[in-house]
């Protein structure tokens, strides 16, 4: 089983000619409502990758919220640990421009996620599952979960997103972080630009407490550090339409593969052609790629 605990939000997003600049007004070509939160497109893309997945998380009592667990449970996630807030639920306004994005998030009832939620929710977990983590709930909440994850001797992960200082307890209990280029430089001070940055971003996060770490590295792919090896995966050339999500496709794509007992640079190899997919079509949860579509995309594609 692999459990999710983070965030829903409920997106808008708006195609773009070009962004907007201060005091400017620019007409969308289209405006999208979609499930997302970076909590429940990782459930989502578990779940439709074909493997088993419960989310821990908060909504709002409002008819955003109802839809968001409704969506969940229709893409095959296991919504009983998704409760209700007073106040809205989570929101995202996005803007997306020639494949790229700007995103304003407005936490809305994510903020509400207690430790008793999370104690809840993880009741069930066993040796073995595996915990997915993101930073768009409070961080007791992250800190709980990974405590009570590694003292039931489950794999934790944590996605470090959106970045903020955390504590050495934190990287410690996370047995695997899945930064991007961006994250890694706010974390590291590094920009993961070259194989040697590459080494000293992961020196830094060791240093921090961290074991094994996945950086993700946008159109150059991946690279993987188990051990005293890094592993760099290629990316695949694509035409880019929204990255949005697309981060969150590879770190459930990686749990789904490592539940089935695969190791990192190999769960991290099949992620990277799940997220390719994935930024070749508009949305957050809706546009993740099944099993079969990343199969399929694979038979046909080239990596870098």
């Amino acid at each position: 089983m692999i459990y999710v605990v983070g965030s829903l939000n409920m997106d808008m997003a708006a195609a773009l000619h070009k962004f907007p600049k201060a005091g400017e007004t620019v007409i969308a070509d289209s405006v999208l409502l979609n499930l997302g939160g970076k909590g429940a497109n990782q459930a989502t893309a578990v779940a439709k990758l074909g493997g088993d997945c419960a989310m821990v998380g908060k909504v709002g009592e409002d008819a955003f919220g109802a839809q968001m667990r409704e969506n969940l449970h229709a893409f095959g996630v296991r919504t009983d640990s998704v409760t209700c807030a007073d106040g809205p639920s989570g929101t995202a306004m996005i803007w997306v421009e020639g494949g790229n994005n700007r995103i304003v998030v407005c936490a809305g009832a994510n903020a509400k996620l207690t430790e008793e939620d999370v104690l809840l929710g993880l009741a069930s977990a066993k040796a073995g599952d595996i915990l997915l983590v993101q930073l768009e709930v409070p961080l007791a909440a992250v800190e709980c979960a990974l405590r009570v994850a590694r003292s039931k001797g489950m794999v934790t992960v944590l996605n470090p997103a959106p970045a903020a200082p955390l504590p050495a307890s934190v990287y410690e209990n996370a047995e695997i972080i899945t930064p991007n280029e961006t994250e890694t430089e706010i974390l590291t001070g590094i920009v993961p630009d070259c194989e040697v940055n590459i080494a000293l971003a992961v020196k830094k996060f060791r240093a921090l407490g961290a074991s094994n770490v996945v950086i993700t590295l946008g159109a150059q792919g991946s690279a993987v550090a188990v051990g005293q090896e890094i592993t760099l995966i290629p990316a695949y050339t694509v035409d880019a339409v929204d990255t949005t999500a697309a981060g969150d496709t590879f770190v459930g794509a990686v749990a789904l593969k490592l539940a089935a007992g695969a190791d990192l640079p190999t769960a991290a190899k099949f992620a990277v052609a799940a997220s390719a997919l994935k930024i070749t079509r508009r949305g957050a949860a809706s546009a993740i790629p099944t099993m079969a579509e990343v199969e399929e995309f694979v038979k046909h594609r080239k990596t870098v």
